[in-house]
């Protein structure tokens, strides 16, 4: 139920991305969804893939290149797919940048919605 919760969170985010940022084009709501798990499924496969490759310039850039990596998960994200549009690198990073920071409140809202009771 929770993951199910968080993905339509994440596609109402992804939603806001788009709305505030005219370099994000999101055509509808399950284009949203759809989006919200490419890039829950990039993010959990290629990610640590290419932070792991990445190590040596993201030490010496103390850890800026994650940021990279976060616009290249969005980016491929968005061509990908057809109903979602990013309009170049630029926009990929304040895209992504917004979409984490949305990403990071609904984490924060569920843990305190629902603790873990070890």
């Amino acid at each position: 139920m929770k993951l199910l919760l968080r993905w339509l969170l994440l596609a109402a985010a992804l939603l806001l991305v788009a709305h505030l940022y005219p370099g994000v084009v999101v055509t509808s709501f399950s284009s949203a969804l759809i989006a919200a798990m490419v890039l829950g499924l990039l993010n959990t496969l290629l990610r640590p893939v290419l932070v792991l490759l990445t190590l040596p310039v993201t030490v010496v850039s103390l850890g800026l290149f994650l940021f990279v990596i976060n616009a290249l998960m969005f980016w491929a994200a968005a061509r990908l797919l057809s109903g979602f549009d990013v309009a170049g690198f630029w926009a990929a990073l304040i895209g992504s940048l917004i979409y984490s920071l949305c990403g990071m409140l609904i984490d924060t809202l569920f843990e305190r919605l629902f603790p873990d009771s070890d």
